[in-house]
């Protein structure tokens, strides 16, 4: 399977340092144009099936590249959604001691489940084909980690994934998965 890995455009709360979590977020006037060029990049990819975070940002991002893929159906999907920040949610950002950690915020083991669950789903049912996900920051690189065999406690290691970023894998059988692209925003340039 070759799975297209992407982030929802950039948000107001992003703009804002906000910690969205489970937050719908909205895209900015700069994301909107984000997932434009995304869109347009990716036109011209036979992409089989689209599976998206049911938050809207990113909702609103696999939406505008559905639009050059006529007959294909977005499954929204919460296991795409990004980390629950639990209390964190909807504090900004510099207002947060990271060296504290509460309980009700989403470990890397379990993002780490999340990701291998969507990702056996979509290779069961498109071993052969072209699979896009559009996710967040969080999700993408717990996906990432699992195509690269990393222990969640390495998941973040893993470089944040920039708005609309395009990572592209080909995902084997026999798990050695081949990377062709990490985390590419050269379609933003244009």
């Amino acid at each position: 399977m070759k799975l297209i890995l992407t982030r929802h455009g950039e948000t107001v709360e992003n703009q804002k340092g906000i910690m969205q979590g489970h937050l719908p977020g909205n895209l900015s006037k700069q994301g909107i144009e984000q997932a434009r060029k995304l869109a347009l990049r990716l036109k011209d990819e036979k992409i089989k099936a689209i599976y998206s975070s049911d938050l809207k940002r990113a909702v609103d991002t696999a939406k505008e590249i559905a639009r050059y893929h006529k007959n294909i159906q977005i499954n929204f999907v919460q296991d795409l959604r990004e980390t629950d920040l639990g209390s964190f949610t909807g504090k900004c950002s510099k207002d947060i001691d990271f060296d504290y950690r509460p309980d009700d915020v989403e470990g890397a083991a379990s993002m780490q489940k999340r990701a291998k669950k969507i990702l056996d789903e979509a290779y069961n049912k498109y071993p052969d084909k072209t699979v896009l996900f559009v996710g967040h920051n969080g999700i993408n690189k717990a996906v990432i980690s699992v195509i690269l065999n990393k222990p969640s406690k390495d998941m973040d290691k893993i470089e944040s994934q920039h708005n609309t970023s395009i990572s592209i894998f080909e995902i084997k059988e026999d798990k050695k998965h081949i990377v062709h692209l990490m985390n590419c925003v050269k379609h933003l340039k244009k």
